[in-house]
Formats: C-alpha cells, sequence, structure tokens
C-alpha cells in the first residue's frame, strides 16, 4: 500500500499552525519580549567609571610602591629563568616613573607600555562620552588588526633583546 507524500499519516503530523512574529519557535504561542527599558545615565556611567576607578587605583599603588626597590613586586619568571625580556619587563618601573610624571623615564623603562597607556586612555574617554550619551559601545578589533598588534610585541621582544635594541631594554 502506497501513501502519498503530503497525506496524513497519525496526530504528529497534524498541521502547526503559523507563530506569531518574535515567537521563540514555530508552533508557539508566546508573546515576544518587550524590550528593555532605557537605563538611566548614572547605570551607564557605573561600568567605564568602576574601570577608571580600578585603573587610577592600580597607578596610585604602583606610585606609592616603588618597583625599583627589591621585594615589593614578583620577578618577571621568563627573565629570570632564560635572561629573556618580554614586551611587559619594565612595566611596573614604567608606570611608576609614568604616575609621578617622568615621561622619559617611563619610556626608557617601557615604551610600548606607555603606548599602551594612551590607547587605553583614548578608549576610556571615547567609552565615558558614549555612556554618557546612551550609545552602546562596540569595540570590535579586526583579526588582522590582532596579527598585527601580536607582530608588533614580537618585534618589540626581538629588539629590545638584541644589542642594537639595548636603549629599548628596562
Amino acid at each position: 500500500m502506497a501513501v502519498h507524500r503530503n497525506a496524513a499519516v497519525g496526530p504528529e503530523t497534524a498541521a502547526v499552525p503559523p507563530s506569531p512574529p518574535g515567537a521563540p519557535w514555530p508552533g508557539s504561542s508566546v508573546p515576544p519580549v518587550p524590550p528593555a527599558p532605557p537605563r538611566s545615565r548614572a547605570r551607564r556611567l557605573l561600568a567605564p567609571v568602576a574601570t577608571l576607578a580600578g585603573v587610577v587605583g592600580a597607578f596610585a599603588y604602583v606610585g606609592a610602591v616603588d618597583p625599583n626597590e627589591p621585594g615589593h613586586y614578583p620577578v618577571c619568571p621568563l627573565l629570570r629563568f632564560t635572561g629573556v625580556y618580554c614586551p611587559g619587563c619594565g612595566g611596573l618601573r614604567s608606570a611608576h616613573a609614568f604616575a609621578h610624571g617622568d615621561l622619559p623615564a617611563a619610556l626608557g623603562a617601557n615604551a610600548l607600555a606607555v603606548v599602551g597607556y594612551g590607547v587605553f586612555a583614548v578608549v576610556a574617554v571615547l567609552w565615558l562620552v558614549r555612556a554618557y550619551r546612551g550609545v552602546p559601545m562596540r569595540l570590535a578589533v579586526p583579526p588582522n588588526w590582532w596579527w598585527g598588534i601580536g607582530a608588533v610585541l614580537a618585534l618589540f621582544t626581538l629588539v629590545r633583546n638584541l644589542p642594537f635594541g639595548s636603549a629599548l631594554a628596562p
């Protein structure tokens, strides 16, 4: 006996009524979820202000506790076991000098970290302004930029460990 493809075989093949637009799955009668109410300005500013407070607190601590004196901070494990300066070596000394307003010393300890402070400051100001205006912050870095950042870090590490790049060593 041949059964036609469109013929109903049993109750499990009953027609599913059309679902309303925005329903989670076909056939459901759950109404769509209404959009969330807009957040207050204070609520929108909470995350960027808390982030800046944490960064200011960290800089205040590093500014108060000198990393040039031994015993306050752990030693870089890569430098300790291999003698190779990583891209972060000298970062605490750089932050200490930067917190004291000594830009030449900060650049001498870790120039890449000082560039990072600038990039962070620009992103933080942009985040604050957008949060104040109620515009969501979407920071999408394309993959080729990540490769570029990795290449800059690798090149910085290589050059600061070679004799001609000793000016970049902490």
